[in-house]
């Protein structure tokens, strides 16, 4: 039966690292997760209001379509200069491609961002994220911190603190399946009695805090809290935003390794309510590397739909990990 991995990390898939870095005295940051060698990669974006860079790299269509590493940052477009100080982090290492003999190392990091500017984000002459994202490349472990950190050190879920987020899943024969996630969405990962995560039935030995419902109260109101969070300035296209990124230890190719992004958003659907509006960037990024796909699974389709299926149970359960683990929100 699949039970979670060792760390209940997306670092139980061999091979990936994961590193933070946040800026002293403000409430951002930056999260990198950096592969061991040039993955297959994919990308599926569902939020109206996307902030992104290098992600077109990921299309079947074009050349590319791998990675060295995947940068998420706070920030808004500011944050975008974070997979910048990633790609020197990897170059002085050595990590990248070389088209020209005796040129720099050439990493390949598609990157995102969420938005948590305030009032209180205010620094002094260059945005800090380019040195964040070097620091958090440098960073990066298989251990690392969840809740309020990273590029979820200024995130909120709702009205709640939103925060970082990670679970894995093993289903033998070598493949594991994990997910980490920046949860910063307008929606709320709250069922209506404002206890119980909308993830409760994909929670594993109470990762979360093993709430139940005791009643199933009908899910009528299409934005909970409307009124509050219109007040609190939410409402604002790209003013939100939920970053994910999924992988399994699996040999796919970029068409499969998309379809499980493609897919994967449907863990943020079973664990934010509502997801993927106007005022959300929401992406996912995919990663796939590991082992042949056991005969066992039977077709391929049908091993990359159970893929799939366990990276969105995957994601649901890292979203309601990452508000659970944040704390409360701040006044």
């Amino acid at each position: 039966m699949p039970c979670r991995g060792a760390l209940n990390l997306i670092t139980d898939v061999p091979g990936l690292t994961v590193g933070h870095a946040e800026a002293s005295g403000l409430p951002t940051g930056v999260t990198t997760v950096v592969t061991d060698g040039f993955w297959i990669a994919g990308v599926d974006v569902r939020g109206g209001g996307p902030g992104a860079r290098e992600t077109n790299l990921l299309s079947p269509e074009n050349t590319v379509g791998r990675v060295h590493a995947l940068c998420l940052s706070g920030g808004s477009v500011f944050g975008l200069g974070a997979a910048d100080g990633v790609v020197q982090a990897l170059s002085e290492r050595g990590t990248g491609l070389r088209l020209v003999e005796g040129t720099p190392a050439i990493p390949i990091v598609p990157g995102a961002v969420l938005h948590d500017l305030d009032a209180t984000t205010v620094w002094q002459g260059d945005p800090p994220y380019r040195r964040l994202g070097l620091q958090s490349g440098a960073a990066a472990r298989r251990d690392f911190a969840l809740g309020s950190g990273g590029a979820g050190k200024g995130a909120q879920a709702g009205t709640v603190k939103g925060g970082i987020g990670s679970a894995s899943l093993d289903l033998g024969d070598g493949l594991v399946v994990g997910a980490l996630v920046a949860a910063n969405p307008v929606g709320s990962p709250y069922m209506p009695d404002g206890r119980t995560f909308w993830a409760w039935p994909f929670e594993i030995d109470g990762e979360f805090g093993g709430r139940r419902p005791t009643a199933m109260e009908a899910a009528v109101d299409p934005i909970p809290e409307q009124s509050r969070l219109g007040t609190l300035g939410r409402l604002r296209p790209g003013a939100n935003t939920t970053l994910a990124v999924v992988a399994v230890s699996a040999n796919l190719d970029r068409g499969e390794c998309t379809r499980l992004a493609i897919m994967a958003q449907d863990g943020l659907a079973r664990a934010i309510r509502p997801i993927h509006t106007p005022f959300d960037g929401d992406i996912v990024f995919s990663l796939a590397h590991g082992v042949d796909l056991p005969a066992g699974f039977g077709d391929r389709g049908v091993a990359v739909a159970l893929l799939g299926a366990a990276a969105a149970d995957c994601l649901a359960r890292a979203v309601a990990i990452a508000v659970h683990r944040a704390g409360p929100a701040q006044a």
